[in-house]
């Protein structure tokens, strides 16, 4: 498999692999997947691999646009969070959460996403209602928010390991996207978001109509293979 292919979009590196050549040609999906907190820019490229769709499904792989200090690696987040408070939260085994939380950072993220994935359609050739997006914990939520919030179709939603978050705008908009595909998973021991608000959201979605497939493991903050597995088969069903 080359090397993935890189790009600069929207003022973010991107990531780009899959496809005829293995760096984005051909007339496959695209399947567009953002990172979580802490992790680097290419945290989740493996997935690509991992999860054996067709050799036509295209890949893109944001970096979130801030860089953390520390750690020795290039770890970047998609907005800041208060690091020591969650620290506490998870040592005191506290509920975190953050269904009435609506950080300032996701209108501008929304946008330079949206602006982001116009710019990979337009260089691969992949219409929009063709395209997936999705992410890991904080990449789950800045892909939620604009899965609910932008007036442009997607094929679906990935949500791995996310929460019920900024829930005044994510209801009402929830019907708009009915009949829409999404897969949702969560691991029954997450530590750090709470397995409770993920079967909210999954519900909620559920509610409003749109197509949700759920897996729930025994586990924490994390994708096992029974997530990856059951990702693959979803994606799968829609031309992945």
């Amino acid at each position: 498999m080359p090397r993935p292919r890189t790009e600069t979009v929207a003022g973010l590196t991107v990531r780009i692999t899959g496809g005829v050549d293995g760096v984005g040609s051909g007339d496959g999906p695209l399947v567009c997947l953002l990172h979580g907190f802490g992790a680097p820019g290419e945290d989740l490229i493996p997935l690509a691999d991992e999860l054996r769709l067709s050799p036509a499904t295209r890949f893109a792989f944001p970096a979130a646009p801030l860089a953390l200090a520390g750690g020795g690696w290039d770890a970047r987040a998609w907005w800041p969070i208060d690091t020591a408070a969650l620290e506490r939260a998870v040592a005191e085994g506290t509920f975190r959460d953050l269904t009435h939380t609506d950080p300032p950072a996701l209108a501008p993220l929304r946008a330079q996403l949206l602006e982001l994935l116009d710019g990979v359609e337009r260089l691969l050739g992949v219409a929009p209602e063709r395209v997936v997006v999705g992410g890991f914990s904080q990449g789950a939520m800045v892909a939620t928010d604009t899965f609910l919030s932008a007036h442009r179709p997607f094929a679906g939603l990935v949500v791995l390991s996310g929460t019920l978050l900024a829930a005044a705008r994510w209801r009402p908009a929830m019907a708009a996207r009915a009949n829409t595909a999404a897969f949702l998973s969560h691991g029954r021991g997450d530590p750090l978001l709470p397995f409770a608000l993920a079967y909210t959201l999954r519900d909620e979605l559920r509610a409003a109509g749109v197509l949700v497939s759920w897996i729930d493991f025994p586990g924490g903050h994390q994708i096992p293979p029974s997530v990856t597995d059951g990702l693959a088969a979803f994606l799968r069903g829609l031309g992945g």
